[in-house]
């Protein structure tokens, strides 16, 4: 009953699409020869003739996209890019058309190009109104298919918080199939062992299964796929990518072939280009604008103490490359002589008189702007650290060295949390990773604005 009423609705579907699809071509000539005008208006039934071609193209077209498929748990962004790829194959092959088949008559181009943008606008318009409509039922309880979750762990927690928090996408959850009874949200019965699958799925009338088993479960996805057997029901798998992704997964298609991408860094293509910008723009600015004060605080350290100004320290940066970070020097020369690389420390002789001031004021960071501009680094990001910490920390901290998959700043998440300096590194990596998890422009401006607002004091500045 519900494969025929999908049938139907597909019909219906196609039908009203070709329907807005004739109707824009009518209009595109309206538009071009009544609107706009012209000398010598063309016969409408020159036009007519394509109506036929341009159903039958579109039809297909839109098919060999799949825009008929269910799509509860698609998204609008999708769709429109389906809608536009079947415009482009559509236009395209029509040109042809018209220039092979229809060689005596002459067609205009503003005709089929207005035609091309309206028709695109129109279906993806009336496709996104009528899909409104849908979720607007289904948040009252029409039009609903009636769902089971088979595993456990995150991934089963995870399909039932999405399912509760979208009820428009009309999915019911009748309960969860797991070896414990102790199922992750109240309002969710437990139906029975995972091995009941198949009893489960006769007695109850089920429409999709979830099957959301932790990675560890993995060995038993076979006999649960064998279990459900040639059940008229639906299948979504969901991958553990909270067992499996260690940094912003997604999953990506290629040549029909689904990639999941267990470990990716946010910065590439456009998001790479919008971060270097920020960083150009701001960061020249801010060169310009500390400038008097840069000048000030060289004079003061060339004054107080031998030695030179600058202080440069190599550091590991984006996917480990080292670099030399440039900052005011704080510290008598030859500091480490005798210590070798170790953490400054409350009090630390090795100071400066300035140095210390400099230090606490985090004022000693300034030239980092200048790296900033060279590309070796960001303004907000992950602190980078010296080589000789990154090989004590990696065997210490599990996923440490995920850190260096975006360029290292001078102001970070961690930082403006108070984990800077001789702090926990755990609690650093955990910021330093949901930074690069949640990564945005808007991430970066409101770590920026922070990073003014609460000044480069720190209490762990030393």
């Amino acid at each position: 009953m519900l494969k025929a009423h999908s049938k139907l609705f597909e019909h219906l579907s196609l039908v009203a699409d070709l329907v807005l699809i004739a109707s824009c071509w009518v209009v595109a000539y309206a538009l071009r020869f009544w609107v706009i005008g012209g000398t010598d208006i063309p016969p409408f039934g020159d036009y007519a003739l394509q109506l036929v071609p341009i159903l039958v193209v579109w039809g297909f077209a839109f098919h060999a996209f799949d825009l008929y498929r269910p799509s509860r748990l698609g998204s609008y962004v999708s769709e429109w890019f389906d809608v536009a790829k079947a415009s482009i194959l559509g236009v395209l092959v029509l040109v042809a058309v018209m220039t092979f088949v229809f060689p005596r008559y002459e067609y205009s181009r503003l005709v089929i190009g207005i035609f091309w943008a309206l028709s695109m606008v129109m279906v993806s318009l009336s496709r996104s109104v009528f899909r409104e409509g849908l979720r607007f039922a289904r948040r009252r309880g029409y039009n609903q298919r009636y769902a089971i979750v088979v595993g456990g762990g995150d991934p089963a927690s995870e399909v039932l918080r999405v399912l509760r928090r979208r009820p428009d996408v009309g999915i019911k959850v009748l309960g969860i199939m797991s070896d414990k009874r102790d199922v992750p949200d109240r309002d969710v019965t437990w139906l029975g062992a995972i091995e009941e699958v198949r009893s489960v799925l006769r007695r109850q009338q089920v429409d999709i299964v979830f099957l959301a088993l932790p990675f560890s479960e993995y060995s038993r996805l076979t006999a649960v796929l064998n279990d459900i057997g040639d059940e008229p029901v639906a299948i979504h798998f969901v991958p553990d990518m909270f067992a499996l992704a260690s940094l912003r997964g997604g999953v990506e298609e290629f040549e029909d072939i689904p990639f999941i991408h267990l470990r990716e860094s946010p910065l590439y293509g456009w998001n790479q280009v919008l971060k270097r910008a920020l960083d150009l723009g701001l960061g020249s600015l801010a060169l310009l604008g500390t400038a008097p004060a840069m000048i000030a605080i060289a004079a003061a350290i060339r004054l107080t103490s031998p030695g030179p100004v600058f202080y440069r320290q190599e550091r590991m940066g984006l996917d480990g490359q080292r670099f030399d970070i440039l900052k005011f020097r704080t510290m008598q020369l030859d500091a480490e002589a005798a210590t070798g690389p170790v953490w400054a420390r409350p009090d630390d002789p090795r100071r400066t008189a300035v140095g210390s001031f400099l230090r606490r004021s985090s004022l000693d960071e300034l030239p980092q702007l200048w790296n900033v501009l060279k590309g070796e680094m960001s303004l907000v990001g992950p602190r980078p650290e010296r080589p000789d910490f990154v090989e004590a920390f990696r065997r210490q901290v599990p996923g440490y060295m995920l850190r260096h998959k975006v360029k290292a700043g001078i102001t970070g998440w961690a930082q403006i949390n108070g984990w800077r300096g001789n702090t926990s590194i755990e609690k650093r990596i955990e910021h330093d990773l949901y930074y690069i998890e949640r990564w945005s422009v808007g991430f970066d401006l409101k770590i920026l604005v922070q990073t003014l607002w609460l000044g480069f004091r720190s209490r762990n500045a030393y």
